[in-house]
């Protein structure tokens, strides 16, 4: 059982994913958390990462640490997005390892599992066929991660697990455009038509494929859930195991934005994949499952990015 004065360390604790675990071990009255920019500590840095491990004597490491970015920085940096991934998490989890960190918990994401894998997604589809080739060098980082972790819990036997999360959003999502991934885009797409005296939105797309949407604080939870149980398997998809089409996402956070104008959808530009849908039997067969439901959980995240709108300098208001 993890001693509520544990000293734990959020990797990455400034980004959506860490801060929202950081609010909730808070939340749970964990009272000794531990986190570093990325200023006064290089994860690509091995001697750095060990030196921090032999300092701080951390007792369990949530790993919300990556490079991160859409498909076009995949396609552009790919050798970045392998190796930095690795170099981070490779660190991280061998470092935990050397200076005796008991709890591991890694996040990684649903693209570790092949393009064609059969829906639901199911852990056991790991490393069965090919990665979708937009972002397979952060799949391969990810999965890696996995294969270590899982390699420490055969060999160690240390409780050190893997959580792959479906599409997240919340506060502190990424709105940037040219950036950001579907939802948070939406948002900021029909905030400022609505601005623009309701002007029409341009969507990519048939609007036909379905995603599964979590909100991030409901991960956050899923973290929780890990770090004060001992999970029996070493990997867990996190999500709600629902799915929605992306029409149907659109026209939900248009209305909640209060967007009034047309929704024009540009069928010359792609769908991706037809449905990415989580099976996330596992974890709710041990207990865990999602609280927020899709509606209320964008009207958060749009009241979020209401609350911060002067933190996006492109937003005109």
């Amino acid at each position: 059982m993890i001693q509520k004065n544990a000293k734990i360390y959020v990797a990455g604790h400034k980004g959506m994913v860490g801060s929202a675990v950081w609010r909730a071990l808070e939340k749970h009255g964990y009272t000794n958390l531990i986190g570093q920019s990325s200023k006064t500590l290089d994860l690509r840095n091995q001697d750095a990462v060990n030196a921090f491990y032999k300092d701080e004597q951390i007792a369990v490491v949530i790993d919300a640490a990556a490079r991160v970015g859409g498909i076009l920085a995949n396609n552009s940096y790919p050798y970045q997005f392998l190796m930095e991934n690795m170099q981070i998490q490779n660190n991280l989890i061998d470092g935990a390892l050397k200076h005796g960190v008991e709890k591991f918990i890694f996040l990684g994401s649903s693209c570790i599992y092949p393009k064609l894998a059969e829906q639901p997604l199911k852990e056991a589809a790991l490393l069965t066929d090919s990665l979708e080739p937009t972002n397979q060098w952060y799949a391969l980082a990810k999965i890696s991660g996995v294969k270590a972790c899982e390699a420490i819990r055969k060999q160690f036997d240390k409780d050190y697990v893997s959580l792959m999360p479906t599409n997240l959003y919340g506060s502190h999502d990424n709105f940037d455009l040219k950036t950001s991934h579907v939802l948070p885009a939406m948002i900021r797409k029909f905030h400022e038509a609505k601005l623009n005296h309701h002007a029409p939105v341009e969507l990519w797309g048939s609007g036909t494929p379905m995603r599964e949407f979590l909100h991030v604080d409901d991960m956050a939870q899923a973290v929780v859930f890990a770090l004060e149980g001992q999970l029996p398997e070493h990997l867990y998809n996190v999500g709600t195991g629902k799915d929605v089409t992306i029409k149907e996402l659109a026209e939900t956070i248009q209305r909640i934005v209060g967007h009034e104008g047309e929704i024009r959808w540009d069928n010359s530009k792609p769908d991706g994949t037809p449905r990415k849908l989580m099976n996330v039997s596992k974890l709710k067969e041990l207990g865990w499952q999602y609280q927020t439901e899709l509606e209320d959980g964008i009207a958060q995240t749009y009241q979020w990015f209401l609350d911060h709108v002067d933190d996006f300098k492109e937003v005109k208001m």
